[in-house]
């Protein structure tokens, strides 16, 4: 093989510049020869395709892990309602290990296998809704003696029934909505359906992930709304005020050995820093008895030994393993429900597929790597389902955001954090200990938290002219029927009988998860109002998607190891929409075989002008 090697040492990537701790700014070497940078690869410090020392890999996988934190451990804790867990720590804190256990897998298949972009996973918002709407179904709704702590023991068969058979629902229902998933991944459907998708169908969809959870979040901050709002006041405080608030630290460096330096703490783990101080605090007030001790009394759930026995009852470890709430069971209604968060999820990770690409300095994701990575998300979801999340898995905005903050691209950071959260998973402790976290604590977090999605989901509207009337009218109506008519629905479903029990759980299922209600009207009316592209927000939308692809394509976005290099000469390959479309030609001059990597029409002609690679 022909290449060029240079030899060279990589400075050292933890310099003190102005006295402040940050990250090499050049990146300049260890680039292997012929990387291009973007737009946004000339302030990093290591691009995709390099290898940071090992101890700063474990360093930010760790820091990506507590990153993920806070919607990690919210999933099941919000679930835990509808299971009927609400009193038992116990089992919530083996269903944090078990997310965090797939989590990990989930990232390294994706890393390895799927889009291969740095991009964490982790479980989805996006599910929420449909599943509390099953759960909310007269089957599945939990007996009123579930609900008071002093009836319940954790350690019953008749509880432990309870709370499983829902679980085993939920296992089903997301088993068999992620084939759907995989379907539009490997299949290409998902790069024919973006046609259609455009700002003012994610916009309403993303939004009402969130806005639909305010009664949840109301009700753990209500426990003790001051506990809840300086919760509230120290993420925003460390994460808006403080952000550019440098903290001295101890440090160790190769030329000047221990010294201190000043390190951007509170812009690094504001969510973390904000639940041990109300903690902290919680512990105090529980130890001096300022908080009550009867379980009935208001601010009860703010005191930390309400759930104290869960660590000691904890396992040191604990394996997760498919099938550990037995075998799953399937209702047409809860597939239906699935499905809408499963297209609502599909959605979100495209834009992050493209954001992450932006960040890293990498081209576009082509059509080919984007089919893959949403059908690797559906054999993660098909994973989550099997395991008992109760949950799905998808990509995470949160990470793609802390790759900005730290300059570092490098794909082999995620694989680091996706084997923390494994051992994470294992490490039954760790689980334990988030599971007894105050009732008001995680009730600010989720303030936080869903304003944040929310914004989000509104955020894609900056494709869209908002001057015109047409698009007011589509995400103005959207949202509000996605509020509106899943609460009617929910206080009149008596009014919406078929005579069909199916039937009749398929439409309240639907009817009351706000995003697809938002999303399909978002969806229907976008393509039929009359407007013009560059009004709707595709123009604009297109054109990031179907950027030209560059000489790093194939390099980024194509199996690892040289693997299927080989069939990728053979004709029948360019008929999977998720294998690089290459091209083989003869052999070149140094005795390597060559490979064309261009873009075709439908018809499988390269048109005049494209863009074309050859290695």
């Amino acid at each position: 093989m022909n290449s060029a090697v240079t030899s060279c040492e990589h400075p050292d990537p933890l310099q003190r510049s102005e006295d402040v701790l940050t990250f090499h700014d050049a990146g300049q070497s260890g680039k292997k020869e012929g990387q291009h940078g973007s737009h946004s690869s000339s302030h990093l410090a290591y691009g995709i395709l390099e290898v940071p020392p090992w101890h700063l890999c474990i360093f930010l996988g760790i820091q990506h892990f507590l990153t993920a934190l806070g919607g990690l451990v919210a999933v099941p804790l919000i679930l835990a309602k509808g299971l009927c867990l609400q009193h038992d720590p116990l089992t919530q804190s083996y269903l944090i290990s078990t997310i965090f256990f797939v989590s990990g897998i989930c990232t390294l298949l994706q890393v390895c296998l799927g889009v291969r972009l740095p991009i964490l996973q982790g479980g989805t918002f996006s599910f929420l809704a449909p599943s509390l709407a099953m759960l909310s179904l007269p089957t599945w709704k939990c007996p009123d003696w579930t609900r008071n702590a002093s009836q319940v023991n954790a350690s019953s068969p008749e509880f432990t029934e309870e709370w499983q058979k829902r679980m085993r629902e939920l296992q089903g229902v997301i088993m068999v909505a992620s084939c759907f998933q995989m379907l539009v991944g490997f299949s290409g459907l998902m790069g024919y359906l973006m046609r259609f998708i455009g700002p003012l169908t994610i916009a309403p969809t993303i939004s009402l992930v969130a806005l639909p959870l305010f009664d949840s979040a109301g009700s753990d901050a209500g426990a003790h709304w001051g506990i809840a709002t300086l919760t509230v006041f120290l993420i925003t405080l460390f994460s808006q005020y403080l952000k550019n608030t440098a903290v001295p630290v101890p440090i160790y460096g190769r030329r000047k050995g221990c010294h201190i330096s000043k390190f951007h703490l509170f812009q690094v783990f504001p969510v973390l820093l904000a639940l041990c101080l109300s903690w902290l605090l919680c512990f105090v007030l529980t130890v001096t008895n300022a908080l009550p001790s009867a379980p009935t009394a208001y601010g009860y759930l703010a005191r930390t030994d309400t759930k104290g026995n869960v660590l000691s009852q904890a396992p040191w470890f604990r394996f997760p393993y498919p099938g550990q709430w037995g075998l799953p069971t399937i209702s047409l209604a809860g597939v239906f429900g699935i499905f809408a968060g499963v297209i609502s999820s599909m959605v979100e990770s495209v834009g992050d597929y493209y954001a992450c690409a932006r960040l890293v300095g990498a081209p576009p994701p082509p059509k080919h790597a984007i089919n893959r990575g949403i059908g690797i998300e559906g054999l993660g979801c098909l994973l989550a389902g099997a395991w008992g999340t109760g949950n799905g898995t998808t990509s995470y905005s949160e990470n793609v955001g802390a790759l900005g903050i730290t300059r570092v691209g490098s794909r082999v950071v995620i694989v680091a954090a996706g084997c923390v959260m494994l051992l994470m998973g294992v490490f039954g402790k760790i689980g334990a200990a988030f599971a007894t976290i105050p009732t008001p604590v995680i009730g600010g977090m989720f303030l936080v938290m869903f304003g944040v999605i929310t914004a989000v989901g509104i955020s894609n509207l900056q494709y869209v002219d908002m001057n015109s009337s047409r698009n007011l009218f589509v995400f103005g109506f959207s949202i509000f029927c996605g509020l509106t008519i899943p609460n009617w629905v929910n206080k009149n479903t008596e009014k919406l009988q078929t005579g069909i029990l199916q039937l009749d759980q398929v439409i309240q299922v639907l009817l009351t998860t706000g995003m697809f209600v938002g999303g399909f009207l978002g969806f229907l009316l976008d393509n039929t109002i009359p407007g013009s592209l560059e009004e709707r927000g595709l123009l604009s939308w297109n054109q990031m998607q179907e950027s030209a692809e560059t000489t790093k394509v194939l390099e980024i976005y194509g199996f690892p190891c040289g693997i299927g290099t080989q069939p990728c000469a053979s004709s029948w390959t360019r008929c999977l929409p998720f294998w690089p479309r290459l091209e083989g030609g003869g052999k070149g001059e140094m005795g390597m075989s060559q490979l064309t990597l261009c873009s075709q029409d439908p018809s499988g002609d390269r048109p005049r002008g494209a863009p074309e690679t050859r290695m």
